[in-house]
Parts: structure tokens; C-alpha cells; sequence
């Protein structure tokens, strides 16, 4: 839908008092009724008291209540695409231990995911894609469903279409050459022997993320182990190719040009392999026990590792080919943490491709308090000790680059010590400020750690990744094995907002050397339009809002052009409905950022930033709010069908389920509390 501006006919709209004009100068009426919220969660408000607002704010809270697990957590699904699941399905074939039954509910959670048109996509909405649907048809393949199936009939239509197998991705491709439907040698090189480059080597596996590393090491392995399981023929999948492949099929693509670097990475794969099939490899051994050991080493007791299905698959798949049994107690560990990532109903399994609860948790637990529910409230109090107990306390990865920093901050799944996170940990510590936990001096403590270790975790240039510090040779996403695009971790608006926003929350003052730094990243990574591009959320409303929301925080005057630029952008975007939206084609096309179908998460944050930006009186934030209202369901949630978060822009989108609740109760809430304010 093409964003629209607003009718002038409908310029002016009263809620709680807060009197919004088309002009931005607007101020409220002299003597408006202002209503606080609240009470209303544990005590009635008398009939005919309540505004749409606080009806719809009320049913909010009462949903969050609802849901709130007994030991005071929250936790909603985490969606994905369907390689998650399908690669589960291969990796009990290879294993040899298939559970008809369990399979079959696997099974027809792909098929029900399937499109019309025979293909599976990576997020609600979007194109076929072809290695999604490769995975897809050789997981039904291997389940038992023959190639004469028509289900399978439409998606080899697609595939073929798209040029086949040839065509796919370098993990698509992995996964068919452990069952020798690919050739091994067509794979990019990982030689295992990179394990024993040193850290101060420029490139070494600590110039990876921290999801490629957990990634690469445990594949590494197979890599060089190369194993094949033979299939029976029903289940090969030799249909999928366009034509019998050719030497010449394996080969990469170049870039146009000689001396680029996807060209000069691509001369080194082709000696690395040259490399690879000498039988005089004097380090492997040494370099397949170090990897071996870095594995092990990195199991939390949960049985997880780095808290992401890649990682975990791959890790047992790794212990697997070096001779572990399965029921050896790191493989069977392996195997129950992967089982946990499950949702399992009466004819279907899907598999999670990881578990959100610290990142839910905080993320309800900031939108109730935004909502005014009091912060002695027993949910509120609960919620935030499960939070403090989760705190991270011992040393990661990340300690290779910052050794002298205080382990601090969480992660976002149950258990993942070796990968905090400082999206998570802001937000965390942003939720439990104010909550009257029993033991206030631990929550204290714990936040002093974690500000601390999140301010170490700033790179150079100013800005934060997630999980990594100075995580920025991008040289290595030119690596014929980085066809994702998404082996590093280097810093982004979006975190870098995040942390300006945790830091004029507790207080930091704006000349603050690590605010200053921040404040200079977040203006030279600003687009030319005026919004910031979103790494972890869908995509530049997503980025807008974190940014505008730290500038907010930090003291940034409002009214300075940069930040009046990006307020224009966002109004521009404004749908004829009200509300905002945007598709994750946007991170293909540049021309599609801001413009997509309303959600009610998109529309929360184009709410939130604008409201932060002194907007909150404005008839574009009125026909926001409008356009909750009216869209929240009566049992105070909100519809969502398109993905609104990014696991890798462009090609592996997530869908997270609290999203379409929790942003919409904080903008709600924000929009109620800013009555009584001296706005």
C-alpha cells in the first residue's frame, strides 16, 4: 500500500487530553481532562470512566497477564523458514535414527507452509526461494513422499525454473553433499586448518561473528572429513538438477573486472582445494583436536551451542563424523536442546531456529511499565528477579578482544554464556530500572556490570555490534563460502541507538566520550533520506525508531535538521489507514524502504520514534494511535502476519510473535503517560 498523508478534514483528534493538530506547535486545550494510567489492571475503573485508549491499553496488560508464565518469564515463538526444520529432518537420516512418527508431524508442518504456487518463501508474502524450497523438497523426499506427489511436482517445477541445485546456496549445498547429492569439491573451501591462525592474526575465526564462528568451527570438521551417507534411490533428488552436471557447474561466479576481491577469493579457493586433496596435510590433525576441543568447550550445560540451530546442528553433525556415538552425553545433550527449540502440536513439529525469552521478557516487561502498571506489581517484581538471575557472569568469546573486561549483560536465550548480547542487555537493564525487586542492591549491581560491559563492547568507530567488538573485515563476506553476506558483526544505527538510549536512561550526560563517539557514528550512518537502516529489525522504521528514541534519551535536541530530517521521512511513510508498514523486499530495493501493508509492530515504532522526537501531538501520531485502537482484537492482542525481524537482511527474515503485542502497548502507554506531562 502507497503511504498517504493525511485529510486535512481529520487534522484535529482528542485522546486523554492530548489535543493533536496538523500544525506541530499544537499545545492541549486549557483545563483538558488528563487521565493517568493506571489502576485499572488491579482495580475496576467505574463504568462509563474509560477512553478507547485506556480500554485498549487495559486489554493489553490483561493479555501480558495472562500470559506471563509461573516463574515470571514470558516466551512466544520465534518464526522463521522452513531450512530450520527441514535441515532436522536430514540430520536424523544421516544420524540413522528416524522417528516415523515424529517425522511425519515434521513433515506436515512443511507441507502446510508450502505456497500455492509450489515454492516456500523466507518470510509471509515474499518470492520463492530456491534453496528453501530445494531444502523443503529433499526433506519430504527423504520423509517418503515421492517426486509423482503433487506437492512435490510444483515445487520441482520451481526449482528447475530457478536452474536447480546448481543454483543454490553454499548451505543448501552442504547439506546435499552429506547425502552425496552434491559434489563435495563444488563446495567454497573452509580448510580447518584456519583454527590455528592466532588472534592477532588479521584473519582468524575471531574476525568472524559470533554465529559464524559457532558455525564455521563444528563445520569446518565435516568439511574435511567430507562424509557421505548413501541414500536409497527413492529418495535421491538427481531430478532436481536442470541437466547432468558439468566440472564446469562448480565453479563460482566472478565479479566483473579482474582485481576485485570476490575474484581474488575465488583464485584462493581454487588453490585451497589443490591444497585440500594433497595427502601431505601437516596441521589437520592438529587443527581437527583443536576444533574438536573448541566444540566441547563451547556445549552449555543446556546442551546448547551459541543458542542457534546452525551451530547446534552442525556441532552434532561434527561430533557425529569424529566418531561420537549418539548417545555419547554431549551428542544426546545436543540432540535434547535441539528437541527443546520445538513447538509440537497434535499433527505437527516445527523447529525454532532459536528461543527468545530474556528478549521477550524485557520486552514486556518495559511495555507494562510503559503503561503505567505500578512497579512494585507482583508480575512486574517476578518477571524482573527471573531477568536478574539470568545475568551473564562468565567470560565469552568476546573476551578475546576486550580481556580486561568485567563479565556483565545477558543473552537472549534461557542459557547462552558465551554470546551476550548488548540488544538484549539494554533492554534488560532499561525494564528492570524501576521495578522494587526484594534485593535492590543484585539488581543494582548487576545493571552497574552490565553498562559496563556494554560500554566495553563499543568498537572504534563509535558504534556496537551485537555480540562482537571491531567485528568489521568485511573483506571476509567476499569469501565464496559467505554467499549469506553476513559473516561478520560490525556495528549498526540500530544498536548504536540502543546504547545512547541506555545511556540517558541511567543518566549519562551527552559529552559522555562513549556518547560522543555514538553520536557521531549514528549522523555519518544516517541515510540521505533521513531514516537509519534497521540490521535487527525490518527496516528503516525499525532503525528510525531505535535511533530517535536514544537521541531522545542522551538530550539530543529534537529541532536540529538531522533529526527533523528523519521525522519528515517517517511521516512521509504514513499509510492511508494510519498506520506503518514495510517489507523485508526493502532490503533488496532501496526504493521500498518504509512502504509496505500496516503491522501493528511497524506502526509502534514509527509511533514511538515519532513521539520521541516531540511529535506527540501531531495528527500523523493521532491516526497511529487510531489505527491500534481500532485494530487490536477483544482479547487485546493485535494481527500479524508479515515478518518484522532480521536474522540476515535479504536472506533469512524472523518473525517474532510478541512483537505485534508488546511495541503497540508501549506505544499506547507512552502516547497516555505524555498528558500529564509539561510537553
Amino acid at each position: 500500500m502507497k503511504p498517504c498523508k493525511y485529510p486535512i478534514s481529520h487534522a484535529l483528534t482528542s485522546f486523554n487530553g492530548i489535543t493533536t493538530e496538523h500544525d506541530d506547535k499544537a499545545a492541549p486545550k486549557p483545563g483538558a481532562k488528563v487521565h493517568h494510567l493506571p489502576s485499572y489492571i488491579w482495580k475496576k475503573k467505574t463504568a462509563g470512566s474509560s477512553t478507547p485508549l485506556d480500554t485498549t491499553i487495559q486489554r493489553s496488560c490483561e493479555f501480558f497477564f495472562r500470559e506471563q508464565l509461573p516463574e515470571g518469564y514470558w516466551w512466544a515463538e520465534l518464526e522463521s523458514n522452513v531450512t530450520i526444520t527441514a535441515e532436522y529432518i536430514m540430520l536424523f537420516h544421516f544420524l540413522g535414527t528416524v522417528d516415523k512418527d515424529r517425522e511425519r508431524k515434521l513433515a506436515n508442518y512443511l507441507l502446510g507452509k508450502q505456497t500455492r504456487e509450489g515454492y516456500w518463501t523466507i518470510y509471509h508474502g515474499g518470492p520463492g526461494d530456491l534453496s528453501t524450497t530445494i531444502e523443503a523438497y529433499f526433506a519430504l523426499k527423504l520423509a517418503g513422499y515421492p517426486a509423482e506427489h503433487p506437492a512435490m511436482e510444483k515445487a520441482r517445477a520451481f526449482i528447475l525454473g530457478k536452474g536447480g541445485i546448481i543454483k543454490s546456496r553454499v548451505f543448501t549445498k552442504i547439506f546435499l553433499a552429506l547425502f552425496g547429492e552434491f559434489a563435495w569439491f563444488g563446495v567454497p573451501s573452509m580448510p580447518i586448518e584456519l583454527s590455528l591462525l592466532p588472534n592477532w592474526a588479521y584473519l582468524n575465526m575471531y574476525e568472524f561473528s559470533s554465529w559464524s564462528r559457532a558455525t564455521i568451527i563444528p563445520l569446518s570438521i565435516v568439511m574435511a572429513i567430507r562424509p557421505v551417507r548413501k541414500l536409497p534411490p527413492w529418495t535421491r533428488v538427481q531430478e532436481l538438477y536442470v541437466r547432468p552436471p558439468r566440472p564446469t557447474d562448480y565453479t563460482f561466479t566472478k565479479e566483473e573486472g579482474i582485481l576485485t576481491w570476490k575474484n581474488i577469493f575465488i583464485g584462493v579457493d581454487h588453490l585451497l582445494k589443490i591444497y585440500e586433496r594433497s595427502p601431505i596435510r601437516p596441521f589437520k590433525n592438529k587443527a581437527t583436536a583443536l576444533a574438536e576441543k573448541w566444540v566441547l568447550d563451547h556445549q552449555e550445560p543446556t546442551g546448547d551451542w551459541g543458542g542457534i540451530q546452525p551451530a547446534m546442528l552442525n556441532s552434532i553433525l561434527a561430533l557425529h563424523c569424529l566418531g561420537y556415538a549418539n548417545d555419547h552425553p554431549a551428542v544426546q545433550k545436543g540432540l535434547e536442546a535441539l528437541a527443546n527449540f520445538c513447538i509440537e502440536s497434535d499433527e505437527h513439529i516445527v523447529l525454532q531456529s532459536c528461543i527468545s525469552p530474556v528478549w521477550d521478557t524485557a520486552l514486556a516487561l518495559k511495555a507494562l511499565m510503559d503503561a503505567g502498571v505500578p512497579n512494585d506489581h507482583p508480575a512486574l517484581v517476578k518477571a524482573a528477579q527471573w531477568l536478574i538471575e539470568r545475568e551473564v557472569r562468565k567470560p565469552g568469546d568476546w573476551k578475546v578482544k576486550s580481556p580486561d573486561l568485567e563479565p556483565g549483560g545477558w543473552a537472549f536465550e534461557f542459557l547462552n554464556d558465551w554470546y551476550p548480547d548488548v540488544d538484549d542487555s539494554g533492554i534488560v537493564m532499561m525494564a528492570i530500572k524501576e521495578i522494587q525487586t526484594k534485593d535492590m542492591q543484585a539488581k543494582d549491581d548487576a545493571i552497574r556490570r552490565g553498562i559496563n560491559w556494554c560500554l566495553g563492547m563499543q568498537s572504534r568507530n563509535g558504534g556496537w555490534g551485537a555480540f562482537d567488538k571491531d567485528n568489521t573485515k568485511h573483506i571476509l563476506n567476499k569469501i565464496p563460502f559467505a554467499d549469506l553476506e553476513a559473516l561478520i558483526d560490525p556495528p549498526t544505527a540500530d544498536l548504536t541507538g540502543r546504547m545512547l538510549e541506555l545511556m540517558g536512561t541511567f543518566g549519562y550526560p551527552k559529552d559522555t566520550p562513549a556518547a560522543v563517539r555514538a553520536l557521531e557514528f549514528i549522523k555519518r550512518t544516517q541515510e540521505p533520506e533521513g531514516p537509519w537502516w534497521g540490521r535487527w529489525g525490518v527496516n528503516y522504521i525499525y532503525g528510525t525508531w531505535s535511533v530517535l528514541c536514544g537521541l531522545k534519551a542522551i538530550g539530543e535536541d529534537p529541532s536540529q535538521p538531522y533529526i527533523r530530517k528523519a521525522v519528515t521521512w517517517l511521516k512521509s511513510k504514513q499509510n492511508i489507514d494510519g498506520g506503518w508498514g514495510e517489507s523485508c523486499e526493502s532490503y533488496h530495493d532501496r526504493s521500498q524502504a518504509g512502504i509496505g501493508e500496516s503491522t501493528a509492530s511497524q506502526t509502534a515504532w514509527a509511533l514511538l520514534a515519532l513521539m520521541a522526537a516531540r511529535e506527540a501531538r501531531t495528527s500523523s501520531v493521532a491516526r497511529g494511535i487510531e489505527y491500534l485502537i481500532r485494530n487490536q482484537k477483544p482479547d487485546g492482542t493485535w494481527d500479524e502476519e508479515q515478518f518484522t525481524g532480521t536474522g540476515f537482511p535479504k536472506y533469512f527474515m524472523i518473525k517474532y510473535h510478541v512483537y505485534r503485542n508488546c511495541f503497540p502497548l508501549m506505544a499506547l502507554g507512552t502516547y497516555s503517560s505524555l498528558a500529564g506531562e509539561n510537553y
